[in-house]
């Protein structure tokens, strides 16, 4: 009922978070998407926005798939039902209230090819000793994408989590005060014999980086 309801105004459930502040879950359209105040998380303009980045990789060669940021977990389904892929998918997220949302919200579940880990995404990398053939990161809280994701440390370590043909997918912010150190991540990855490929305003919003071997 709430889902042909929704055709006609959108419904929102509201649910707080340590992390987050306040989660909005609501019906539009038949669909249901995770927001916060200004952002989409899951099920909305992001699945477009990683969509795209998605189709610019040949994910035939791709093994492993580490995805920093869960959100409601939409780009799982995206990998599973639009791109047919059904290897493993290691999934990280801080927030257990997000992991709990994805599971009961939209019936995502650990199983033999998806694990879902609650952990901190820099704290991961950093002891990580597993390698991935595409590294997913979508790492934001709300809008802005927290100032540890874009230094250089970080990127080491993901570097180092990365298999050696590995491929990096990166949903970065487009704020003004980021853009130089958008720049040095750029420029990071460069110089680790890398193509690296920006794609700006994707769905009139967000950049999204590639990175592969050359």
């Amino acid at each position: 009922m709430i889902k042909y309801l929704s055709y006609l105004y959108p419904m929102t459930r509201k649910v707080k978070s340590k992390y987050s502040e306040t989660l909005e879950i609501t019906w539009y359209n038949g669909k249901k998407h995770l927001n916060t105040k200004n952002a989409n998380y899951s099920y909305g303009s992001l699945q477009a926005i990683l969509k795209f980045g998605l189709e610019k990789i040949d994910l035939k060669p791709i093994n492993s798939i580490l995805l920093l940021g869960l959100g409601g977990g939409s780009v799982i389904e995206t990998l599973r039902e639009e791109f047919d892929y059904q290897k493993q998918i290691t999934a990280i997220d801080i927030d257990p209230v997000i992991i709990e949302i994805a599971k009961t919200e939209y019936q995502l579940i650990s199983n033999s090819n998806t694990t879902i880990i609650c952990e901190d995404a820099l704290q991961f990398v950093k002891t990580n000793t597993k390698q991935f053939d595409l590294i997913i990161i979508d790492l934001f809280i709300d809008i802005t994408v927290p100032k540890p994701f874009l230094e250089v440390s970080f990127w080491d370590d993901i570097m180092n989590s990365k298999s050696t043909n590995g491929v990096i997918l990166f949903n970065a912010s487009l704020e003004d005060k980021k853009s130089n150190q958008l720049n040095s991540v750029i420029k990071f990855l460069k110089t680790k014999v890398y193509k690296v490929d920006v794609y700006e305003k994707v769905n009139d919003t967000n950049t999204v980086i590639i990175s592969q071997p050359l």
